[in-house]
Protein backbone atom coordinates (compact mmCIF):
# COMPACT_ATOMS: atom_id res chain seq x y z
CA UNK A 1 0.00 0.00 0.00
CA UNK A 2 2.66 2.66 -1.22
CA UNK A 3 0.81 5.91 -3.05
CA UNK A 4 1.97 6.36 -6.20
CA UNK A 5 3.38 9.40 -5.82
CA UNK A 6 5.68 8.32 -2.88
CA UNK A 7 7.39 6.22 -5.76
CA UNK A 8 7.55 9.00 -8.06
CA UNK A 9 11.08 10.90 -8.90
CA UNK A 10 11.92 14.12 -7.00
CA UNK A 11 11.29 16.55 -9.59
CA UNK A 12 7.20 14.95 -10.08
CA UNK A 13 7.07 14.83 -6.03
CA UNK A 14 7.81 18.63 -6.04
CA UNK A 15 5.63 19.83 -9.26
CA UNK A 16 2.52 17.55 -7.48
CA UNK A 17 3.53 19.59 -4.31
CA UNK A 18 3.26 22.78 -6.08
CA UNK A 19 -0.28 21.96 -7.36
CA UNK A 20 -1.51 21.41 -3.76
CA UNK A 21 0.76 24.24 -2.56
CA UNK A 22 -1.75 26.50 -4.89
CA UNK A 23 -4.79 24.85 -3.74
CA UNK A 24 -4.09 25.54 -0.47
CA UNK A 25 -3.00 29.47 -1.01
CA UNK A 26 -6.47 29.80 -2.76
CA UNK A 27 -8.39 28.14 0.06
CA UNK A 28 -6.73 30.19 3.05
CA UNK A 29 -6.89 33.41 0.99
CA UNK A 30 -10.86 32.91 0.83
CA UNK A 31 -11.45 31.12 3.99
CA UNK A 32 -9.09 31.73 6.70
CA UNK A 33 -9.18 35.24 9.02
CA UNK A 34 -5.72 34.74 10.37
CA UNK A 35 -4.09 34.09 6.87
CA UNK A 36 -5.86 36.41 4.96
CA UNK A 37 -4.59 38.97 7.63
CA UNK A 38 -1.45 37.98 7.42
CA UNK A 39 -1.09 38.11 3.54
CA UNK A 40 -2.81 41.94 3.67
CA UNK A 41 -0.56 42.51 6.95
CA UNK A 42 2.41 42.13 4.25
CA UNK A 43 1.15 42.48 0.98
CA UNK A 44 1.36 39.22 -0.40
CA UNK A 45 0.18 38.16 -3.65
CA UNK A 46 -0.37 34.91 -3.69
CA UNK A 47 -0.54 34.58 -7.48
CA UNK A 48 2.89 34.96 -7.04
CA UNK A 49 3.70 32.00 -4.96
CA UNK A 50 4.10 29.22 -7.76
CA UNK A 51 7.36 27.08 -6.12
CA UNK A 52 8.40 25.47 -3.43
CA UNK A 53 11.38 27.95 -3.15
CA UNK A 54 8.38 30.94 -3.24
CA UNK A 55 7.23 30.01 0.36
CA UNK A 56 10.07 31.97 1.88
CA UNK A 57 8.10 35.14 1.24
CA UNK A 58 5.30 34.49 3.58
CA UNK A 59 6.02 35.14 7.32
CA UNK A 60 6.09 31.62 9.36
CA UNK A 61 3.36 30.61 11.64
CA UNK A 62 3.90 29.74 15.37
CA UNK A 63 2.74 27.95 18.06
CA UNK A 64 1.94 31.41 20.10
CA UNK A 65 0.15 32.49 16.57
CA UNK A 66 -2.06 29.57 17.78
CA UNK A 67 -2.54 30.34 21.37
CA UNK A 68 -3.12 34.26 20.76
CA UNK A 69 -5.62 34.05 17.71
CA UNK A 70 -6.87 30.07 17.78
CA UNK A 71 -10.60 30.74 16.46
CA UNK A 72 -9.17 32.77 13.53
CA UNK A 73 -7.79 29.29 12.10
CA UNK A 74 -10.74 27.99 11.91
CA UNK A 75 -12.02 27.57 8.28
CA UNK A 76 -15.80 26.55 8.58
CA UNK A 77 -18.65 27.22 9.85
CA UNK A 78 -19.42 26.10 13.13
CA UNK A 79 -22.08 23.41 12.12
CA UNK A 80 -19.52 21.41 10.01
CA UNK A 81 -17.06 21.21 12.84
CA UNK A 82 -17.33 16.65 13.89
CA UNK A 83 -14.48 16.79 16.72
CA UNK A 84 -12.81 18.94 18.87
CA UNK A 85 -8.57 17.92 19.97
CA UNK A 86 -5.77 19.84 22.27
CA UNK A 87 -2.49 19.67 21.80
CA UNK A 88 -0.62 18.20 24.96
CA UNK A 89 0.37 21.71 25.93
CA UNK A 90 4.24 20.42 26.35
CA UNK A 91 5.59 23.80 26.26
CA UNK A 92 2.64 26.07 27.26
CA UNK A 93 -1.07 26.53 26.85
CA UNK A 94 -2.61 24.05 24.67
CA UNK A 95 -3.76 24.57 21.64
CA UNK A 96 -7.66 23.54 20.40
CA UNK A 97 -7.94 21.88 16.87
CA UNK A 98 -11.19 21.47 15.26
CA UNK A 99 -12.05 19.00 12.48
CA UNK A 100 -14.30 18.25 9.97
CA UNK A 101 -15.87 14.86 8.32
CA UNK A 102 -13.36 15.35 6.01
CA UNK A 103 -10.67 15.76 8.21
CA UNK A 104 -11.35 12.62 10.06
CA UNK A 105 -10.97 10.73 7.00
CA UNK A 106 -7.84 12.50 5.84
CA UNK A 107 -6.62 11.43 9.39
CA UNK A 108 -7.70 8.54 9.07
CA UNK A 109 -5.96 7.55 5.72
CA UNK A 110 -2.95 9.45 7.15
CA UNK A 111 -2.78 6.65 9.52
CA UNK A 112 -3.30 3.59 6.98
CA UNK A 113 -0.73 4.32 5.18
CA UNK A 114 1.52 5.08 7.80
CA UNK A 115 0.92 1.32 9.21
CA UNK A 116 1.36 -0.43 6.06
CA UNK A 117 4.44 1.94 5.82
CA UNK A 118 6.24 -0.36 8.99
CA UNK A 119 4.39 -3.73 7.62
CA UNK A 120 1.15 -3.98 9.01
CA UNK A 121 -1.97 -5.43 6.45
CA UNK A 122 -5.45 -6.23 7.11
CA UNK A 123 -5.08 -9.33 8.14
CA UNK A 124 -3.02 -7.78 11.36
CA UNK A 125 -4.36 -7.36 15.04
CA UNK A 126 -3.10 -3.92 16.82
CA UNK A 127 -3.53 -3.24 20.72
CA UNK A 128 -3.80 0.39 21.73
CA UNK A 129 -1.68 1.44 24.27
CA UNK A 130 -2.41 4.79 24.40
CA UNK A 131 -5.48 6.95 25.21
CA UNK A 132 -8.50 7.65 23.00
CA UNK A 133 -10.23 9.83 25.01
CA UNK A 134 -9.35 13.16 26.69
CA UNK A 135 -9.33 15.01 23.48
CA UNK A 136 -5.92 13.29 22.10
CA UNK A 137 -5.61 13.00 18.81
CA UNK A 138 -3.11 10.22 18.66
CA UNK A 139 -5.63 7.18 19.97
CA UNK A 140 -8.16 8.65 17.38
CA UNK A 141 -5.76 8.65 14.44
CA UNK A 142 -5.25 4.93 15.37
CA UNK A 143 -8.25 3.99 15.76
CA UNK A 144 -9.38 5.11 12.67
CA UNK A 145 -6.18 4.34 10.52
CA UNK A 146 -6.88 0.48 11.35
CA UNK A 147 -10.45 0.30 10.48
CA UNK A 148 -9.27 2.77 6.95
CA UNK A 149 -6.35 -0.08 6.68
CA UNK A 150 -9.14 -3.18 7.62
CA UNK A 151 -6.89 -4.47 10.35
CA UNK A 152 -8.67 -5.22 13.37
CA UNK A 153 -7.76 -2.78 16.98
CA UNK A 154 -8.18 -3.72 20.59
CA UNK A 155 -8.60 -0.10 22.39
CA UNK A 156 -6.93 -0.84 26.04
CA UNK A 157 -6.25 2.35 26.47
CA UNK A 158 -2.43 3.36 28.58
CA UNK A 159 -1.53 1.45 31.81
CA UNK A 160 -2.40 -1.59 33.36
CA UNK A 161 0.02 -4.26 32.33
CA UNK A 162 -2.22 -6.61 33.89
CA UNK A 163 -5.13 -5.85 31.29
CA UNK A 164 -2.95 -5.56 28.68
CA UNK A 165 -1.56 -9.08 28.94
CA UNK A 166 -4.80 -10.35 29.65
CA UNK A 167 -5.83 -8.67 26.12
CA UNK A 168 -2.59 -10.14 24.31
CA UNK A 169 -3.00 -13.36 25.75
CA UNK A 170 -6.99 -13.34 24.88
CA UNK A 171 -6.95 -11.81 21.45
CA UNK A 172 -3.59 -12.60 20.29
CA UNK A 173 -2.39 -9.13 18.43
CA UNK A 174 0.03 -9.00 15.89
CA UNK A 175 1.68 -5.38 17.00
CA UNK A 176 0.94 -2.67 19.95
CA UNK A 177 0.98 0.99 19.79
CA UNK A 178 2.87 2.32 23.14
CA UNK A 179 5.68 5.03 24.72
CA UNK A 180 7.93 2.80 24.84
CA UNK A 181 9.28 3.26 28.23
CA UNK A 182 5.97 1.55 28.69
CA UNK A 183 7.30 -1.47 27.05
CA UNK A 184 9.79 -1.88 30.29
CA UNK A 185 6.87 -1.91 32.42
CA UNK A 186 5.34 -4.92 30.51
CA UNK A 187 8.79 -7.18 30.30
CA UNK A 188 8.82 -6.53 34.27
CA UNK A 189 5.03 -7.76 34.64
CA UNK A 190 5.59 -10.77 32.21
CA UNK A 191 9.00 -11.93 33.83
CA UNK A 192 6.90 -11.71 37.46
CA UNK A 193 3.86 -14.20 35.77
CA UNK A 194 5.91 -16.07 33.99
CA UNK A 195 4.93 -14.82 30.34
CA UNK A 196 6.39 -15.68 27.91
CA UNK A 197 7.38 -13.00 25.66
CA UNK A 198 8.70 -14.22 22.60
CA UNK A 199 6.23 -16.70 22.24
CA UNK A 200 3.01 -14.03 22.90
CA UNK A 201 2.52 -13.29 19.20
CA UNK A 202 3.43 -9.84 18.86
CA UNK A 203 5.45 -9.01 16.10
CA UNK A 204 6.59 -5.39 16.52
CA UNK A 205 5.19 -1.99 18.49
CA UNK A 206 4.58 1.21 16.45
CA UNK A 207 5.73 3.79 19.28
CA UNK A 208 5.33 6.77 20.14
CA UNK A 209 6.25 9.95 22.74
CA UNK A 210 9.88 8.79 23.05
CA UNK A 211 12.99 8.41 20.85
CA UNK A 212 14.00 4.87 19.87
CA UNK A 213 17.23 5.39 17.93
CA UNK A 214 20.30 7.51 17.66
CA UNK A 215 20.82 9.86 14.78
CA UNK A 216 23.05 7.31 13.13
CA UNK A 217 19.60 5.32 13.23
CA UNK A 218 21.03 2.76 15.82
CA UNK A 219 18.88 1.98 18.68
CA UNK A 220 19.60 3.75 21.56
CA UNK A 221 19.35 2.40 25.05
CA UNK A 222 16.17 2.27 25.97
CA UNK A 223 15.00 0.16 22.59
CA UNK A 224 18.21 -2.18 23.34
CA UNK A 225 16.63 -2.56 26.75
CA UNK A 226 13.84 -3.41 25.27
CA UNK A 227 15.23 -5.95 23.21
CA UNK A 228 17.40 -7.26 24.76
CA UNK A 229 14.66 -9.22 26.31
CA UNK A 230 11.94 -8.91 23.91
CA UNK A 231 12.55 -10.15 20.44
CA UNK A 232 10.40 -7.50 18.41
CA UNK A 233 10.64 -4.94 15.60
CA UNK A 234 10.25 -1.62 16.82
CA UNK A 235 8.85 1.08 14.99
CA UNK A 236 9.47 4.76 15.48
CA UNK A 237 6.22 7.41 14.45
CA UNK A 238 6.24 11.21 14.69
CA UNK A 239 3.61 12.82 14.42
CA UNK A 240 1.65 15.84 16.28
CA UNK A 241 -1.76 17.33 16.04
CA UNK A 242 -0.88 20.68 14.55
CA UNK A 243 0.85 18.07 11.80
CA UNK A 244 -2.60 15.97 11.49
CA UNK A 245 0.35 13.77 9.49
CA UNK A 246 2.74 11.31 10.96
CA UNK A 247 6.53 10.53 9.99
CA UNK A 248 6.55 6.93 10.30
CA UNK A 249 9.46 4.30 9.76
CA UNK A 250 9.13 1.46 7.24
CA UNK A 251 10.63 -1.72 7.52
CA UNK A 252 14.28 -0.38 6.46
CA UNK A 253 13.79 1.83 10.26
CA UNK A 254 15.84 4.53 8.32
CA UNK A 255 13.54 7.26 9.47
CA UNK A 256 9.58 8.45 8.99
CA UNK A 257 8.82 8.65 5.76
CA UNK A 258 7.23 11.93 4.61
CA UNK A 259 4.28 11.64 2.56
CA UNK A 260 3.63 14.22 -0.10
CA UNK A 261 0.30 14.52 -0.52
CA UNK A 262 -0.73 15.01 3.14
CA UNK A 263 2.06 17.79 3.73
CA UNK A 264 4.87 20.26 2.72
CA UNK A 265 8.12 20.33 5.00
CA UNK A 266 10.73 22.46 5.47
CA UNK A 267 14.14 22.40 7.45
CA UNK A 268 14.74 26.09 8.57
CA UNK A 269 17.36 27.83 10.34
CA UNK A 270 17.33 30.40 12.64
CA UNK A 271 16.15 32.99 10.55
CA UNK A 272 13.86 30.90 8.60
CA UNK A 273 16.01 29.92 5.52
CA UNK A 274 16.56 26.29 4.66
CA UNK A 275 19.51 24.60 6.01
CA UNK A 276 21.84 22.70 4.13
CA UNK A 277 21.20 19.05 3.28
CA UNK A 278 21.92 16.61 5.74
CA UNK A 279 21.68 19.56 8.35
CA UNK A 280 19.93 20.43 11.71
CA UNK A 281 16.93 22.94 11.52
CA UNK A 282 13.47 23.27 12.82
CA UNK A 283 10.91 21.45 11.30
CA UNK A 284 8.57 23.87 9.48
CA UNK A 285 5.22 22.53 8.18
CA UNK A 286 2.32 23.35 5.74
CA UNK A 287 -0.72 21.08 6.00
CA UNK A 288 -2.19 19.87 2.70
CA UNK A 289 -5.54 19.05 2.73
CA UNK A 290 -7.06 19.79 5.66
CA UNK A 291 -10.21 21.42 5.73
CA UNK A 292 -10.77 22.89 9.38
CA UNK A 293 -7.74 24.70 10.66
CA UNK A 294 -4.83 23.97 7.47
CA UNK A 295 -1.69 25.50 8.56
CA UNK A 296 0.88 27.24 6.40
CA UNK A 297 4.77 27.82 7.30
CA UNK A 298 4.05 26.44 10.73
CA UNK A 299 7.05 25.67 13.15
CA UNK A 300 6.77 22.93 15.10
CA UNK A 301 9.63 23.90 17.33
CA UNK A 302 11.55 20.17 16.54
CA UNK A 303 14.92 20.19 15.88
CA UNK A 304 15.42 17.29 13.10
CA UNK A 305 17.10 16.58 9.95
CA UNK A 306 15.96 15.18 6.83
CA UNK A 307 17.46 12.24 4.74
CA UNK A 308 16.95 12.90 1.14
CA UNK A 309 18.45 9.04 -0.54
CA UNK A 310 16.17 6.74 -2.19
CA UNK A 311 14.55 3.95 0.63
CA UNK A 312 15.47 0.54 -0.65
CA UNK A 313 11.76 0.21 0.34
CA UNK A 314 11.24 1.52 -2.72
CA UNK A 315 9.54 5.18 -1.79
CA UNK A 316 11.39 8.12 -2.77
CA UNK A 317 10.41 10.78 -0.35
CA UNK A 318 12.42 12.12 2.30
CA UNK A 319 12.91 10.84 5.96
CA UNK A 320 12.71 12.37 8.84
CA UNK A 321 15.87 11.75 11.61
CA UNK A 322 15.04 11.57 15.01
CA UNK A 323 14.50 14.46 16.89
CA UNK A 324 17.36 16.22 18.37
CA UNK A 325 15.13 18.23 20.35
CA UNK A 326 12.69 20.82 20.74
CA UNK A 327 14.25 24.68 19.64
CA UNK A 328 12.75 25.77 23.38
CA UNK A 329 14.32 23.43 25.44
CA UNK A 330 17.46 24.06 24.37
CA UNK A 331 20.39 24.11 27.17
CA UNK A 332 23.40 26.52 26.97
CA UNK A 333 25.42 24.65 30.08
CA UNK A 334 28.83 25.20 30.60
CA UNK A 335 29.67 25.78 27.30
CA UNK A 336 27.76 23.11 25.86
CA UNK A 337 24.77 22.91 23.76
CA UNK A 338 22.40 20.25 25.45
CA UNK A 339 18.49 18.81 24.53
CA UNK A 340 17.10 16.99 27.08
CA UNK A 341 16.81 13.67 24.74
CA UNK A 342 20.24 13.03 24.71
CA UNK A 343 20.09 13.37 28.57
CA UNK A 344 17.20 10.71 28.72
CA UNK A 345 19.33 8.34 27.08
CA UNK A 346 22.12 8.64 29.50
CA UNK A 347 19.16 7.99 32.26
CA UNK A 348 17.69 4.85 30.14
CA UNK A 349 21.29 3.09 30.84
CA UNK A 350 20.35 2.63 33.99
CA UNK A 351 17.83 -0.22 35.42
CA UNK A 352 17.83 1.31 38.95
CA UNK A 353 16.73 4.82 38.19
CA UNK A 354 12.54 4.30 38.35
CA UNK A 355 11.64 7.36 37.08
CA UNK A 356 13.35 11.28 36.61
CA UNK A 357 12.14 14.84 35.85
CA UNK A 358 14.84 17.66 34.23
CA UNK A 359 14.21 21.02 35.67
CA UNK A 360 16.08 23.52 33.52
CA UNK A 361 16.11 27.06 35.32
CA UNK A 362 18.46 30.72 35.06
CA UNK A 363 20.36 30.83 38.01
CA UNK A 364 21.00 34.61 39.71
CA UNK A 365 23.24 35.44 36.67
CA UNK A 366 20.94 34.34 33.78
CA UNK A 367 22.21 31.31 32.77
CA UNK A 368 20.80 27.80 32.18
CA UNK A 369 21.11 25.34 35.42
CA UNK A 370 20.21 21.50 35.13
CA UNK A 371 19.09 19.69 37.91
CA UNK A 372 17.92 16.11 37.48
CA UNK A 373 15.32 14.68 40.28
CA UNK A 374 15.78 10.91 40.22
CA UNK A 375 13.55 8.44 42.22
CA UNK A 376 15.08 4.94 42.55
CA UNK A 377 13.82 2.16 45.45
CA UNK A 378 17.69 1.89 46.53
CA UNK A 379 19.50 5.36 46.29
CA UNK A 380 23.17 4.91 47.14
CA UNK A 381 26.36 7.34 46.65
CA UNK A 382 27.91 4.67 44.18
CA UNK A 383 24.78 4.59 42.39
CA UNK A 384 24.91 8.37 42.16
CA UNK A 385 28.78 8.41 41.56
CA UNK A 386 27.64 6.18 38.66
CA UNK A 387 24.93 8.34 37.01
CA UNK A 388 27.56 11.36 37.59
CA UNK A 389 30.65 9.22 35.66
CA UNK A 390 28.53 8.49 33.22
CA UNK A 391 26.93 12.45 32.49
CA UNK A 392 31.02 13.23 32.41
CA UNK A 393 31.80 10.55 29.76
CA UNK A 394 28.71 11.12 27.12
CA UNK A 395 28.21 14.71 27.39
CA UNK A 396 31.27 16.13 29.08
CA UNK A 397 29.75 18.33 31.43
CA UNK A 398 27.51 17.03 35.16
CA UNK A 399 24.59 18.56 35.89
CA UNK A 400 23.25 18.85 39.90
CA UNK A 401 21.29 15.65 40.07
CA UNK A 402 19.63 14.57 43.37
CA UNK A 403 17.67 11.72 44.74
CA UNK A 404 13.67 12.22 45.41
CA UNK A 405 11.23 9.94 46.53
CA UNK A 406 8.87 8.33 44.33
CA UNK A 407 5.41 9.78 44.66
CA UNK A 408 7.35 13.57 44.86
CA UNK A 409 8.50 12.58 41.50
CA UNK A 410 5.00 11.59 40.67
CA UNK A 411 3.05 14.65 41.49
CA UNK A 412 5.70 16.82 39.49
CA UNK A 413 5.72 14.14 36.31
CA UNK A 414 1.43 13.96 36.09
CA UNK A 415 0.28 17.80 36.54
CA UNK A 416 -3.20 18.58 37.13
CA UNK A 417 -5.49 17.72 33.60
CA UNK A 418 -1.85 16.30 32.25
CA UNK A 419 -2.53 12.84 29.55
CA UNK A 420 1.57 12.17 29.44
CA UNK A 421 4.14 12.46 31.73
CA UNK A 422 6.56 15.16 31.90
CA UNK A 423 9.94 14.56 31.70
CA UNK A 424 11.16 18.39 31.76
CA UNK A 425 10.06 21.02 34.03
CA UNK A 426 11.80 24.35 31.95
CA UNK A 427 11.21 27.40 34.52
CA UNK A 428 13.40 29.62 32.76
CA UNK A 429 11.82 33.14 32.30
CA UNK A 430 12.18 34.09 28.38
Amino acid sequence: MIPDIEKASKTEIKAFQEGRLKILLTYLNKHSVFYKRLFNNHNIDIDDIKTLEDLSVIPTTSKDDLQQYNDDFICVPKKDIIDYVTTSGTLGEPVTFALTDNDLKRLAYNEAISFACSGINQDDVIQLMTTIDRRFMAGLAYFLGARELGASIIRVGNGIPELQWDSIIKFKPTYIIAVPSFLLKLIEYAELHNIDLNTSGIKGAICIGEPLRDQDFSLNTLSQKINKKWSIELYSTYASTEMNTAFTECEQQQGGHHHPELIITEILDDNDQPVGEGEAGELTISTLGVECMPLLRFKTGDIIKAHHSKCDCGRNTIRLGPVIGRKKQMIKYKGTTLYPPAMHNILNDFNDVESYIIEISHNTIGTDEILIKIATSEPSDILLQEIKDHFRAKLRVLPKIEFKNRKELQKLQFPKMSRKPMLVIDKRKW
